[in-house]
Order: structure tokens, then C-alpha cells, then sequence
């Protein structure tokens, strides 16, 4: 192994290793690229040994970080950001939660049905897992706990149903992805309709298969009132909001109406509109959410440009060659390799966030396994599932900090990773299935392209 390779290794070790350290991780991304920079030029000065580094290529670390602040596709970020917390504080949510919670009330696991069609909806119109797992917290965590659902399988469906918005578009995550491998925006947002819609009906078959073997996991409320025209009007009503939030923003992107970037503006103006005609909207609410949507901004951003650093000079010591070289030796055929992928992204997942495994993993991946002929498109939804478990695997998983932070403290963190464990297990039988089908991901965009 030669002495750039083993630069490349210990590189990306270091990373992993400082991670544990509670520094920042922008600031550990640029630091690392930094260090490893200086002492492949200092062997080039000094030692008059070339390892792969040089003053020129150190310069296109500026380049890269240029051409990146200037893409207009980065732009939805914070747009989408804005849109997601203004809709969190717009009061649809609640209205949603009393309304469907009268039509599911008379069947078994009926609350556990309404939080997940409430996720799937919030999904579509937030795409923030923050505010989405906190909010179903509050809103149906208590009602269930008062029906007497088990706990683990209340824990377990808000934190899962709250996860969806990762992948569902409008999604940040698919917005980096397409930016971090040059493609369409619009492509991922389409191929990943149907798998974040699988994934979510997967949940519901799920706490109804629970709830019908194990009554006592899901009781019956006390008080379950009729399904009348009132009640299915009301459910009616209240997805009319977020239902047309959702039609503003991926139908001008389906009928070509808008690019990505402009219908977060969309969505952004719609959501602050929303919160308008709910008599929410005031300058405290404003200039919260707009404090907030600077900072998250700010914090993707600041891992961008360290992320960015970090992958070049890791390639300038030859690092991709290397993976590629471990991928092609294992020998598994291309099937094989991507599902070797895909059980690294999922191990990966417990230690890693998700915007540190793609901005570093999925670009050094992503070309072997177009190579092999893949869909890329296909490949980058079946990356984004694959990511969306890391959300609930311990001890990272965001979703699982957020719902503590706001649960009872009759709630455990025992409850809390009990009743994660078998939505994990379903969304990787979701993995499988849009692995093996991948119709699933490219047959929307196909339609789109073809009208």
C-alpha cells in the first residue's frame, strides 16, 4: 500500500474518531483537510516526495467552494427550511389531529393510523424532522398514552411517521444529494414520491397488524364518536390547506410549471400565507422563524464547505481510487456491490449524520456503481432509504432525541429504542422491496419526461 493510500485511511479515520470528541463537525471536516493538505505539500517541499497534493490543487479547494456557494439550486434550501417552520407554527397540524382523529377513532390503532397520515402529510408540506417529530409528540403522544396504547408502539409510530419528511419531497436531503452529484432536483423529488409513500403505508399495515394480534397494545378510545357527513367534511377541510401547499410546490415542479428553486419560493410563501389566514402570523412568529431558518441554514452550509474540503484533498491522496479499488476487488458482481453499499450506509447510520455519510460517502460511491449501468437516480432514492433508518438507530438518531426532549417522563429511553426497533426492520423490508422493483423510483419521472 503506498504512502498516499494510507494518508487517505487515516484521514478518513480521523474523522470518525473526532467525531466522538463533540467538536463541530464543519470545523473537524476543514481542520482534518487541513492537516492532511500541509503534510502532503510539506513532503513535496521538504522531503521532495510527491504523495498527491500540491499548492495548484489546494487552490481548487477555493474553486469548489465558489462554484458551490454560487449554485442556484442551493437556494431551495433555505427556502424549504422557511417553509417547513412556518408551517410548523401555522396551527394545520392541530386541525389535522382533531379532525382525523374523529374518523380513525372507531378502528383499532386508529390514533397510531392518524399520526402516521399526519406525518406522511407534514412530510410533503415541511420536510423537517425537527419540528415534525416534536409536533406529533405534542399532539398525539399524550392522547395515546390517555387510551392506554402501549408505550413502545406510540414512541415507535411518531418517531417514524416524523422521519418521513427526510425522503418525501420537498426534501433538503435530495436537494444536497442532487447538488453534490450534479443532477435534476426534480428527478429525485419524483422518483421518491412513491418509496416515501411505500415506506408510510408500510407503518399503517404495520399498527394495524399490531393492534388487530394485540388488542391491548391498541385499545379502542372510551369515547369514539360516529362517523358522520360533519366528520369526513372537517377531515376534508383540514388536508385542504397543506393538500394545496403540497399541489403549489411538486405540481409546478411535475407539470414543469416551476424548477425546484422557484417553487420554494412557492412553498415559502405559501406557508407564511397559511399561517396569515390562521391568525398565527405575527412579527415574533416571523423573525423566529426566520432566526431559525439562518441558523439551520448556516450549520448545512458550514458542513458543506468543510465537507467540501475534506472530499477533495481525500481525493487528491487518491482516496476515491481506493474505494473504488475495494468495491470492484469484492468480486460480488454489481447487485452485490450495491447491497454492499447499502449495509455500509445502514452501520454507518448509527455513528453518522446523515449530511456528513452523503456530502463524504455518496460521491465516492455513487460513480462505481453507475459504472455497473445502475439508474443513478434509482441508486440516490435507494441511498436516501437507506438513510433514513439512521434517524432512528441509536445512539445518533436525531428522532429519538427530539421525541425524548418532549415526551412525559414516564417515557424512557427504553421505550423509546423498544419501540424503534421494528420500524427500523420495516424500513429496511422497504429498502428491499424498491431495491428489487425499481420501477418504483423511475416510473414517475419517466411519465413526467414523456409528456
Amino acid at each position: 500500500m503506498e504512502i498516499n493510500e494510507i494518508l487517505a485511511i487515516l484521514m478518513f479515520v480521523s474523522f470518525i474518531g473526532l467525531l466522538f470528541t463533540g467538536y463541530p463537525v464543519a470545523w473537524t471536516l476543514g481542520g482534518i483537510a487541513i492537516v492532511f493538505a500541509a503534510i502532503s505539500i510539506a513532503s513535496d517541499t521538504y522531503f521532495d516526495t510527491f504523495i498527491g497534493i500540491d499548492w495548484a490543487y489546494v487552490s481548487l479547494i477555493v474553486d469548489g467552494l465558489w462554484s458551490t456557494m454560487s449554485n442556484w439550486v442551493l437556494v431551495a434550501l433555505p427556502m424549504f427550511i422557511f417553509m417547513g417552520l412556518m408551517l410548523d407554527r401555522s396551527g394545520i397540524a392541530e386541525q389535522m389531529m382533531e379532525s382525523f382523529t374523529q374518523l380513525f377513532g372507531r378502528i383499532r390503532g386508529g390514533l397510531a393510523v392518524t399520526i402516521t397520515v399526519i406525518g406522511v402529510l407534514l412530510a410533503a408540506s415541511t420536510g423537517i424532522i425537527g419540528a415534525s417529530v416534536v409536533l406529533l409528540t405534542l399532539l398525539g403522544l399524550p392522547i395515546m398514552l390517555k387510551n392506554n396504547y402501549q408505550k413502545e408502539l406510540a414512541v415507535g409510530t411518531i418517531c417514524s411517521a416524523g422521519t418521513l419528511g427526510i425522503l418525501i419531497p420537498p426534501s433538503i436531503m435530495l436537494v444536497i444529494m442532487a447538488d453534490r452529484l450534479s443532477m435534476s432536483v426534480g428527478d429525485l423529488f419524483l422518483g421518491a414520491v412513491f418509496p416515501g409513500l411505500l415506506l408510510g403505508g408500510l407503518y399503517i399495515v404495520y399498527t394495524l397488524v399490531v393492534a388487530f394480534l394485540r388488542p391491548s397494545a391498541a385499545p379502542l378510545p372510551a369515547e369514539v364518536p360516529k362517523v358522520t357527513f360533519k366528520v369526513v367534511r372537517g377531515v376534508l377541510w383540514s388536508i385542504m390547506a397543506p393538500a394545496g401547499l403540497i399541489l403549489a410546490v411538486l405540481g409546478t415542479i411535475f407539470f414543469g410549471v416551476a424548477t425546484p428553486t422557484e417553487a420554494s419560493g412557492v412553498g415559502a410563501f405559501g406557508a407564511t400565507l397559511l399561517a396569515w389566514w390562521n391568525k398565527r402570523l405575527n412579527v415574533d412568529v416571523l423573525k423566529e422563524v426566520v432566526r431559525q431558518t439562518t441558523s439551520t441554514t448556516a450549520f448545512i452550509f458550514g458542513i458543506l464547505i468543510g465537507a467540501i474540503a475534506f472530499s477533495l484533498v481525500l481525493r487528491g491522496l487518491g482516496g476515491d481510487e481506493l474505494i473504488e479499488g475495494a468495491l470492484l476487488g469484492l468480486d460480488l458482481g454489481p447487485n452485490g456491490t450495491v447491497i454492499a453499499v447499502l449495509c455500509v450506509i445502514f452501520l454507518l447510520g448509527f455513528v453518522l449524520d446523515w449530511i456528513q455519510i452523503i456530502l463524504i460517502v455518496l460521491p465516492l460511491v455513487a460513480p462505481v456503481i453507475k459504472s455497473f449501468g445502475f439508474d443513478l437516480v434509482w441508486f440516490t432514492v435507494l441511498f436516501a432509504v437507506a438513510l433514513q433508518t439512521s434517524f432512528l438507530t441509536p445512539p445518533v438518531g436525531f428522532a429519538l432525541f427530539y421525541l425524548k426532549g418532549v415526551a412525559p417522563p414516564e417515557v424512557t429511553v427504553r421505550h423509546i429504542y423498544r419501540g424503534v426497533a421494528p420500524f427500523i426492520g420495516i424500513q429496511l423490508i422497504g429498502l428491499t422491496i424498491v431495491f428489487l422493483w425499481k420501477d418504483i423510483v423511475t416510473w414517475l419521472p419517466s411519465v413526467a419526461y414523456s409528456q
